[in-house]
């Protein structure tokens, strides 16, 4: 087993099952996300669901993992990669696939995704705690840490820019995993080619709605 997953195809599937790890959490990130148009009671109830039990501590190890391995991975395949069309190269000029942009920008794509993930704990899981009381209950008043930091232009335009990067992440990304896993071809290429694209533009869209809201419409 440990020979599969330390071949080319083996780091694919780690690659890609990580991957979709992470795809799955941020669809759910986003969709919890939305509650803050709902009222801010609603976004910190949801918040606070989530951290006051022993299961989140549970998810972040299972993240983090999924994490650690999709970017030793991703490293691994990309050197691997490079050192093939070196020697490719050495041999002929000719016969080079056309690529696309998402694809061939992967890894920058990951590293600044990376960088935004880290910033984004430290910004909203290690930020200033407000507390608030909803329904009897006192919580932490997470709407309010995500109205204040979502009024700095800067930060907003960083937030986009980045949501959309990793719309292009995922679009490629999971379209990858579901070829690696054999399901790209035949009648149903096309379909899991659109859903691919469909996911990443809503998970996309769904996270900028909210410093969009936050800063141009809720102050």
């Amino acid at each position: 087993m440990s020979g599969f997953l330390g071949s080319t195809v083996g780091k694919k599937y780690l690659m890609g099952i990580t991957g979709l790890i992470w795809a799955g959490f941020v669809l759910a990130h986003m969709a919890g996300n939305l509650l803050i148009f709902v009222s801010h009671d609603a976004y910190n109830s949801y918040g606070h669901a989530l951290t006051s039990g022993n299961i989140i501590y549970v998810a972040e190890t299972v993240l983090v993992l999924a994490l650690i391995v999709h970017v030793y991975t991703a490293i691994s395949l990309t050197i691997s990669n490079r050192t093939a069309k070196d020697q490719r190269y050495a041999v002929s000029a000719g016969g080079k696939k056309k690529v696309s942009l998402a694809s061939r920008t992967m890894a920058i794509q990951g590293s600044l995704i990376l960088v935004f993930i880290i910033l984004h704990i430290i910004t909203f899981k290690y930020g200033t705690y407000y507390s608030t009381t909803v329904k009897g209950v006192e919580m932490r008043d997470l709407a309010k840490l995500m109205a204040e930091v979502f009024q700095s232009p800067g930060y907003v335009a960083w937030y986009v820019v980045c949501l959309i990067l990793l719309g292009f992440h995922l679009s490629h990304g999971v379209g990858s995993t579901f070829q690696s896993l054999g399901l790209m071809e035949g009648t149903y290429r096309n379909t899991w080619k659109k859903l691919s694209y469909a996911y990443a533009v809503i998970v996309a869209l769904g996270f900028i709605a909210q410093p969009t809201y936050l800063f141009l419409i809720a102050q």
